[in-house]
């Protein structure tokens, strides 16, 4: 799992609790399983997709992504997490988001790629801007914290579009052990309310 957020918020145990809730029901996404393994394996096989992203399963197999799903949704039944799927009009894996929860701290995070083909047509940035304000809305979090890659500029751009706050540079952790170093942004639930009411 991520790291959390540079700032530091304190839930209140109800708070807490409603947010674990909902991230159980992961209400309005297609929650990955094991129907998915495959599909997200072709997606992340490409490196036009999964080169950008640090904390992905690598090196890309089967039982690589299985786990990940399978894990991904254990820390679902524990509110911390929720791997979603986006399915194109043939039913196949167009795109993934991976929303990770710290309820205790009424904080997230959220990684995610689009297929290749889908890539520089606009919908990524319709797309950070509608998980933004599901972690708020409906997960309930205060605070999101997002970090990209030093050269990731589609990422940045997206980021900054959704009214993020640039916040420095964090050394990100690979699954490996391995860091990266990341360009860091964060965004408060009132910040949002103020930008998205302008």
């Amino acid at each position: 799992m991520s790291a959390p957020p540079k700032t530091v918020l304190t839930a209140t145990p109800e708070e807490e609790a409603a947010i674990r809730s909902a991230v159980r029901a992961a209400e309005g996404h297609t929650v990955a399983g094991a129907e998915h393994v495959d599909g997200l394996l072709e997606l992340l096989s490409d490196p036009r997709v999964s080169d950008p992203i640090y904390d992905l399963p690598r090196p890309f197999t089967r039982d690589n992504v299985a786990r990940w799903v399978a894990d991904s949704e254990t820390l679902r039944q524990e509110g911390r997490c929720v791997l979603a799927v986006n399915l194109d009009e043939d039913g196949k894996v167009a795109g993934y988001s991976r929303y990770t929860v710290w309820p205790e701290r009424s904080s997230a995070e959220l990684a995610g790629a689009r297929r290749a083909d889908l890539q520089n047509t606009g919908g990524g940035r319709m797309g950070v801007a509608r998980s933004i304000a599901w972690m708020f809305e409906v997960l309930g979090v205060r605070l999101i914290g997002l970090t990209a890659a030093l050269d990731n500029v589609r990422s940045a751009k997206s980021i900054e579009a959704a009214g993020f706050r640039r916040m420095g540079e964090v050394e990100s952790m690979r699954p490996d052990g391995t860091t990266r170093r990341s360009l860091y942004w964060e965004l408060a639930r009132e910040e949002w309310v103020k930008f998205h009411r302008l």
